[in-house]
């Protein structure tokens, strides 16, 4: 009977503790996969399937990657959703009694990746880990690469709304979750249609309150943060013991993930910050696309988004810090007018601010080579590359020494200048040191005793076989005799053929080859162990050394990361000054009221798209009293959607501590900003254009509170035009409700019928495009003005757009007619309330075979006028010119 062989026995036996896994099995200069992992790894990296015999009686599928090319293949594989897990030798195979010992030393996925190779240096890496109790949930989030660890708890209101709004700030590549929210499909369809992220159950049992409560303890009790400092300073924070258990059992449980993927040391996660949603301006899924903030909707790049236009740092660190000033602007007064005093000092300090961004060029990853340092990953290079960046810190300090802002103050005072670590990186890492740690010349000469003499005695040793060679030419007249070495064979005297005859009998033959003879002496092997003996000791007390370097850096983990962390931010204040600077914008004024006022605003991105000096600045004016609804009417093209997203723009902007494209702003802070803008099918779960469109309303009118900023674009244009209609007309109601909402709206339309509001609903304030016409073109001019639109330009537009002229003369002939039988054009229509008329007769569905003319007369004239709405007359006269027409 066949049985397996002993390697294969081995590779099943750790397979079986990966099962989820493509096992990286190290064979020599390769990683091996076998059976069913070697078919997906080879249908999917597009390698080559072969097969091994495995003491079976069919060979076993096998694929194979090379080693020092590993991480390509990787990368693609977690790019397919695949988790990756690598088996190592874990003993010198010369020192091995049967077979070589092997164990997984690491398990990679998406969201665990921290070889710069596989990162975006620019983004964030997070994994998310969602603990899911009824309605509610805990939620903790990482960054392994750079040891960011946060948690918070959704409790309140829409909490499936809220969640996804978390897991759209973050975009984690991976999300672990316990089986209450596996299980709920809809959920995971929500998720799984929104974000590009990988998905899967981790046991329940890690999510329990006890086992992630311990988890906890035994991570944070003995840092410096310590237990009871678990959220940062936060003077409302609670004890690690409360009742807090659902941002716990997420904590928890993450922490374990990633003990068992990574197994080593995670002592750069240092602590752990609890915050909670409200602490930042509130941003749906739906906001973040629309605003464009940080990918543009068209192609997901970068350039076109607000990201793009402020943008000047000059570091990794800055650039994913700014990235989340932008995703998560502030709501506290006082945080968001310290960093717009920073920002302001730095552009009118135009040669410190220079002479900062100069120094940062020099300053690498900080954040990445610390972790890598950490987890044990870095090698020699990385060093160097942490020395350097280190040497820049003294200047820079110097250079805010004399910066008055208290912010500048702050990240002046946390900038530790680490000289201690700077020196022991110069004083042991050679400065241009190969890739490979084992394999010696990586050591300064003087810094360590014993290694300098080993070199010497490598270096001597090396003489002495230069000097051997000539001596044996003279002593036995070989004029071609040499002296030459090999791994296997080691140091050897090389004779050709034709001087065998003058071999002295002392030569003791070691190889022969097809024109030579190889051969040793005694002297020859004496110096081979002197040399070979040296080099091999050096290579490892080298090592030792390296380790020993390493584990001294990651010991200051936490002085590195505090300074690194104000490197950051001083590169993002300072990048935000350059781009004030050279952009003209203005600093805003920011405080606890509801006016939102704006001279002379532009939108920042599609003003850097047109050329210098063409976009057309505008203002604004919304507060919470007689300027809450601007209803905004134009032709297409004209400019609305540009002017109501550059309104959300300056004021997240704002909030986010950047200075603003206007001549002035004054900004009332907003809890929360909701757009609906556009139209686009759902097919993925089977929505059309008017349910997202209806969704999303439903979601803002749900979540807005009188403190949010709401922008509106075309509500109600997916359906019919008196449902749209209606629709559009009750949504500014009971936006406009100060008891329900009372939020603060730019609302675009193509109704103009909603025009005739201002003045019937307190708050509502209509404003319309201009438009210059010129026979039968349109000049849109961009400008904002007060008062509505008389029409849409829709023609026009069409013309614009290239239309056939046989389609837009047909266009005008059809709409005079529309015109014309439109009585509701030639009517002053007014305005009641809301409530349904009680009694009336239904005029929209009479038969009138069955009713004469004469009863049905009698039946109108009974219906109280003052108690019928605009929409009831409307649709009266739409349905009874239909009844006309077809001569009912």
């Amino acid at each position: 009977m066949s049985t397996l062989t002993p390697m294969m026995q081995q590779y099943i036996e750790i397979k079986s503790k990966y099962k989820d896994c493509i096992l990286f099995f190290r064979l020599g200069d390769f990683y091996e996969m076998f059976f069913e992992d070697a078919e997906i790894a080879s249908a999917e990296l597009e390698i080559t399937l072969t097969g091994r015999d495995c003491g079976l009686e069919e060979r076993a599928p096998m694929c194979g990657v090379p080693y020092h090319a590993a991480e390509t293949y990787i990368a693609k594989l977690l790019s397919k959703g695949y988790k990756v897990a690598i088996c190592e030798q874990t003993e010198d195979p010369a020192l091995a009694k049967g077979i070589v010992k092997r164990e997984v030393i690491r398990v990679i996925t998406p969201g665990t990746l921290t070889e710069s190779s596989m990162l975006d240096e620019k983004k964030n890496n997070f994994l998310m880990s969602i603990f899911k109790e009824g309605y509610c949930f805990g939620i903790a989030v990482v960054d392994l690469s750079t040891g960011e660890f946060v948690t918070t708890k959704i409790t309140r209101g829409n909490t499936t709304s809220k969640l996804l709004d978390e897991i759209a700030k973050y975009s984690p590549s991976e999300i672990i979750a316990n089986s209450a929210l596996l299980e709920d499909n809809e959920q995971v369809k929500s998720i799984r249609n929104r974000f590009e992220t990988y998905i899967s159950h981790f046991g329940d049992s890690y999510f329990e309150l006890e086992n992630a409560r311990n988890r906890l303890i035994s991570k944070f009790e003995k840092s410096e943060h310590g237990v009871q400092q678990l959220f940062a300073g936060r003077s409302d924070s609670k004890s690690l013991l409360s009742e807090e258990h659902l941002w716990q059992s997420a904590s928890g449980a993450l922490l374990e993930y990633l003990e068992q993927t990574q197994k080593t040391s995670l002592d750069h996660i240092q602590k752990l910050e609890l915050y909670e949603i409200e602490e930042y301006m509130v941003l749906d899924v739906s906001t973040r696309r629309n605003l464009e903030l940080t990918e543009t909707m068209r192609d997901k790049s970068r350039k076109g988004t607000l990201l793009w236009v402020l943008d000047r740092t000059n570091t990794s660190m800055g650039a994913r810090m700014l990235k989340k000033w932008i995703e998560q602007p502030l709501v506290n007064i006082d945080d968001i007018n310290e960093r717009l005093a920073a920002v302001e000092e730095f552009k009118n300090r135009f040669m410190v601010r220079m002479e900062i961004k100069e120094l940062l060029k020099g300053v690498y990853d900080i954040e990445r080579l610390t972790s890598k340092i950490v987890i044990g990953s870095a090698n020699c290079r990385d060093l160097i590359a942490l020395k350097n960046s280190l040497g820049k810190l003294p200047y820079i300090k110097e250079i805010l020494k004399n910066c008055t802002a208290s912010l500048n103050n702050k990240n002046y005072n946390q900038i530790d200048t680490l000289e201690d670590i700077y020196q022991l990186i110069e004083n042991s890492i050679v400065d241009d040191p190969p890739v490979a740690v084992k394999e010696g010349g990586i050591i300064k000469t003087g810094f360590n005793e014993e290694v300098d003499k080993l070199r010497k005695a490598s270096t001597e040793g090396k003489d002495w076989i230069l000097q051997l060679e000539s001596t044996e030419r003279e002593k036995t007249g070989i004029k071609n005799l040499k002296v030459g070495y090999n791994r296997v064979f080691g140091y050897y005297i090389e004779v050709t053929k034709s001087y065998y005859s003058q071999v002295p009998s002392s030569y003791i033959r070691k190889q022969t080859l097809s024109n030579c003879e190889r051969y040793i002496t005694q002297e020859l092997k004496e110096i081979e162990d002197t040399i070979l003996g040296a080099e091999s000791k050096v290579i490892e007390l080298e090592y030792s050394l390296f380790l020993e370097i390493k584990a001294k850096i990651a010991s200051e983990v936490s002085r590195i990361k505090n300074t690194a962390r104000a490197i950051a931010e001083i590169d993002v204040l300072c990048s935000l000054a350059e781009v004030a600077d050279r952009e003209s914008y203005i600093m805003p004024s920011v405080d606890s009221g509801g006016i939102i006022e704006i001279k002379g605003g532009r939108h920042p991105v599609v003003e850097k798209m047109l050329e210098e000096g063409t976009f057309v600045p505008n203002d604004t004016l919304l507060d919470m009293e007689e300027n809450r609804i601007l209803i905004i009417t134009g032709p297409n093209m004209a400019g609305k959607s540009t002017y109501m997203r550059q309104v959300a723009l300056i004021v997240l902007m704002a909030q986010l501590g950047s200075f603003v494209p206007a001549e002035y702003a004054k900004i009332g802070v907003v809890d929360r900003i909701f757009t609906r803008v556009g139209a686009s099918d759902d097919l993925a779960s089977g929505q059309s254009t008017f349910m997202v469109e209806m969704t999303e309303v439903a979601n803002i009118l749900a979540n807005a509170t009188s403190r949010s900023l709401l922008v509106l674009d075309e509500i109600g244009r997916g359906t019919s035009t008196f449902d749209g209609l209606s629709i559009a007309w009750a949504v500014i109601e009971y936006i406009s409700d100060k008891e329900i909402m009372g939020a603060r709206t730019l609302f675009a339309t193509h109704y103009h019928e909603l025009t005739e509001l201002e003045g019937e609903i307190e708050g509502v304030k209509n404003y319309c495009i201009s438009v210059k016409e010129k026979g039968e073109d349109i000049i849109f001019l961009r400008k904002i003005i007060r008062g509505g639109a008389d029409s849409s330009y829709g023609i026009q537009v069409a013309r614009l757009a290239g239309l056939p002229q046989v389609v837009l003369d047909r266009a005008k002939e059809v709409l005079k007619e529309l015109e014309d039988t439109d009585i509701s054009k030639k009517q002053t229509r007014s305005r009641r309330g809301r409530a349904p008329i009680e009694g009336q007769i239904d005029i929209f569905h009479m038969n009138s075979q069955t009713k004469s003319k004469d009863t049905i007369i009698e039946e109108i004239k009974k219906v109280d006028i003052s108690k019928i709405t605009p929409l009831d007359a409307l649709n009266f006269i739409y349905r009874l010119q239909e009844k006309i027409k077809k001569g009912l």
